[in-house]
């Protein structure tokens, strides 16, 4: 929980400094590679995605995973885990306790209107794709197709997709979900630092009738670095899922069957970018972008504009 924040007496433009957000951006990517390799090692298990389907074990209507999520959550916030500004539950924060220790006192770093805008938090679609593309994608979940461990032994010949290991599963669903929304909701500082650096470029696009939300998302996006995004995430899924023998030597496996005889298909990590973190990040930084002058006054848009034209903007 802002771990990416050098030290106590930091200041906000060295915080908010793209190269910083970039640093922590890429520890997040071996963060959710390791934990989705955590996942892939049991099956799919889709009963603890089932609504009610444990309702009579937990007293509880929704899913095991949506019990597992509040209870966690619940832990969480005691320990003051959502008091900073870079976490957001799954769980609704009216729902969850307050901290029993004094929250810290961080600087700040976003424009609160913007991020606490019901928009900009889009965990229900983290969790709905999570649930019904990246689990079953990563565990071989297909009808008659048995899900094998990283040893090569199918895990479960009667039901390939079910091992019984629903705590298990859970709990690598958790610690996987919070890192990627994590990563997503990341998305509002580079927003931040990109308006900070340059509000007269942004301003004119918010206050537009109605906002113009694609000249606001060229604004932040350089495709050339998320092609170098995919490459080097497609480099470290492959480093990482892969297998050693006894004396520490890698053992050599194509692409294609590494998600059988390794630890992870490539190709699941790469699309879990691709499709769905890049964009939903897209998402959250346009979104924060269309409310960043919410309650702003109207003498500080003026000296911002005012700003870029003696700049000679």
């Amino acid at each position: 929980m802002m771990n990416y924040t050098p030290h106590a007496g930091a200041k906000v433009a060295d915080i908010l400094a793209l190269e910083n957000i970039r640093r922590q951006l890429i520890r997040l990517e071996d963060t959710i590679i390791f934990l989705v390799i955590e996942r892939a090692q049991f099956a799919h298990n889709p009963k603890i995605y089932e609504v009610g389907a444990f309702k009579e074990e937990m007293g509880f209507e929704g899913s095991w995973l949506d019990w597992f999520l509040l209870e966690t959550e619940r832990t969480c916030a005691k320990a003051r885990r959502y008091t900073s500004p870079d976490e957001h539950p799954f769980t609704p924060i009216e729902q969850l306790p307050k901290p029993i220790i004094t929250p810290q006192k961080y600087p700040a770093l976003l424009h609160e209107p913007a991020a606490r805008h019901p928009s900009v938090n889009v965990n229900h679609r983290i969790l709905d794709f999570y649930v019904n593309h990246l689990v079953p994608g990563i565990t071989e979940a297909s009808p008659g197709s048995p899900r094998r461990t990283a040893n090569g032994t199918v895990s479960n010949p009667i039901n390939p997709l079910d091992d019984g290991n629903y705590g298990s599963a859970a709990t690598r669903d958790v610690e996987a979900l919070q890192a990627i929304s994590r990563r997503i909701h990341f998305g509002m500082f580079v927003s931040e630092s990109k308006f900070l650096a340059a509000p007269h470029d942004f301003i004119p696009h918010i206050l537009s009738n109605p906002p113009n939300t694609e000249a606001l998302a060229g604004l932040i996006t350089k495709p050339e670095v998320e092609a170098k995004l995919l490459i080097r995430l497609a480099n470290k899924a492959r480093v990482y899922g892969c297998e050693m023998d006894a004396d520490g030597r890698v053992i050599p496996i194509p692409d294609q069957e590494l998600g059988l005889r390794g630890k992870i298909d490539v190709d699941q990590i790469v699309r879990l970018y691709r499709d769905w973190v890049i964009p939903l990040t897209k998402d959250v930084e346009v979104d924060y972008l269309l409310h960043r002058l919410d309650g702003v006054s109207q003498e500080q848009i003026d000296k911002w504009m005012a700003g870029a034209k003696v700049n000679g903007k």
